[in-house]
């Protein structure tokens, strides 16, 4: 039973990196970049420098990342995940230059921080339990070696044969 969830504990301790991410793709960035009739807002993708595992796309999609942003003077600015990607939405490249790209890759490193310490105590915890039901689990087993189904020895007197007659005379089985 807890094989499967002590083997799911090591794989998430295993992204000893920081989420963070690399570039920004260009081949998604609106054609009509620097013209006139460029957007003054858009989506920016850039890649992660890992897959980014269940919990940090979690984290990633929160409020809290909203408000995170939004505290830091970026309240329009919202983060989508898409595979190995980042969808900085609502922005565009001066901004993400002038702070945004910073701001974004503070947040991602406190929450991966946050993420790797929350699963630390959580395998701290799961081992303490392991490690109890196994001390149990001995003690249940020790103590069931420990009872003995073996008979005790007639006494002199024929004791033993008159138990048996008197069972017998009240509808129960001789026993050998």
């Amino acid at each position: 039973m807890f094989g499967a969830y002590r083997q799911q504990m090591s794989t998430q301790l295993k992204n000893d990196s920081p989420l963070g991410l690399g570039t920004v793709l260009v081949g998604s960035l609106p054609a009509k970049l620097m013209t006139d009739e460029a957007p003054d807002r858009y989506t920016v993708e850039a890649v992660f420098n890992r897959q980014a595992d269940r919990d940090e796309v979690t984290a990633i999609h929160d409020g809290a990342t909203r408000d995170y942003l939004s505290t830091k003077g970026y309240p329009t600015v919202e983060l989508h995940v898409s595979d190995r990607r980042l969808e900085i939405h609502n922005t565009n490249l001066e901004e993400l230059r002038d702070g945004l790209a910073q701001v974004i890759a503070e947040h991602l490193s406190e929450m991966t921080a946050t993420i790797r310490a929350e699963r630390e105590v959580a395998s701290a915890r799961f081992n303490d339990a392991s490690e109890r039901e196994q001390t149990r689990a001995a003690a249940v087993a020790a103590l069931a070696e420990s009872v003995s189904f073996s008979a005790s020895t007639p006494s002199a007197d024929g004791d033993s044969s008159a138990r048996a007659e008197q069972r017998i005379s009240e509808g129960g089985a001789a026993r050998s």
